[in-house]
């Protein structure tokens, strides 16, 4: 029997690449440490802790992410943040539910801002995550005093998300890593290959024969029931929308891998006139991927300059 060769990973040895790729200066390695929550069900709910204060803000990622996704932004910000898994996602325990269920997913991530960010002032939501925070933002209002919506809005439907669905309900598995970074790169034309590996490495893990699998392919995320289920809660996320009562900002990515579209923008305006709404023009959908400086701006003067 041949030998596989392992890839090494480490999950806190890429920061300096992360910062050296957008020109961040690099003092060091940032405090940093993963931490884990029980759950009332015998699951565990992991983070990342960024800093070694409480928590200012809470980022909390897409479907088929993981909390690494932000590493560049937290990188840019230099505040005290947490980053959250998803449940089904990075090293979080899945659910037996599935991992697109966003009322069941903001249970969770209450309980996990409560043990680890009591006082945080703003959450974060990409995708997935933020379809999370409008359904936390019902769920515990007092949790989200202020929000920010990455590319994501209640109107996602089958159409606007086929091409990210595509990618994710691809092979289960692959023989080795450069498949793997082939189809990733396929999907992702807005990303260099350096920020893709790196990825995932975050994002899959390699078995004992040399494939690799995806970290969250236990649960298939945007299969059809999953986006079904969030076409079914689109009233009651859209409500959410509207009746949070802090400061809202949406970021959406102008490039054609968006999931938000002209509609969608005019709706959130319509349901909240006093909406802070930016267009981030080279960023597609995943824009913490693709322009993290400038997220990262904005979520800075978003928190720090909005009562």
């Amino acid at each position: 029997m041949t030998d596989v060769e392992r890839v090494p990973y480490d999950e806190f040895s890429f920061f300096q690449d992360n910062a050296a790729e957008f020109g961040i200066e690099w003092d060091g390695p940032p405090v940093v440490r993963r931490a884990s929550v029980d759950m009332s069900d015998g699951r565990t709910h992991s983070a990342l802790v960024w800093g070694d204060a409480s928590p200012e803000l809470v980022l909390i990622h897409g479907g088929a992410q993981n909390a690494h996704t932000w590493d560049t932004v937290a990188l840019a910000l230099d505040r005290p943040m947490l980053a959250v898994d998803m449940p089904g996602h990075g090293h979080s325990d899945a659910p037996a539910d599935g991992a697109a269920n966003v009322v069941r997913n903001a249970e969770d991530i209450a309980h996990v801002i409560r043990a680890l960010a009591p006082n945080a002032s703003c959450v974060v939501g990409m995708s997935l995550g933020g379809l999370t925070t409008l359904a936390l933002s019902a769920h515990a209002p007092e949790l989200v005093p202020k929000m920010v919506l990455v590319d994501i809005t209640p109107g996602v439907n089958h159409d606007k998300a086929k091409d990210i669905a595509a990618f994710v309900n691809g092979p289960e598995s692959f023989p080795n890593f450069d498949e793997l970074l082939a189809r990733t790169m396929e999907f992702n034309p807005t990303r260099t290959e350096s920020s893709l590996r790196r990825g995932i490495l975050h994002n899959a893990e390699q078995r004992e024969d040399g494939s690799w699998v995806w970290r969250h392919a236990r649960h298939r995320v945007f299969e059809r029931d999953s986006v079904d289920r969030v076409e079914r809660d689109h009233g009651a996320l859209w409500d959410a929308l509207e009746n949070h009562a802090g400061p809202l900002m949406l970021v959406r990515g102008m490039r054609p891998q968006s999931v938000v579209d002209d509609d969608d923008e005019a709706e959130t305006r319509r349901r909240r006139p006093d909406a802070r709404i930016e267009h981030v023009e080279e960023a597609g959908h995943s824009v913490q991927g693709d322009t993290p400086i400038e997220l990262a701006e904005l979520i800075a003067d978003f928190v720090d300059g909005t009562p």
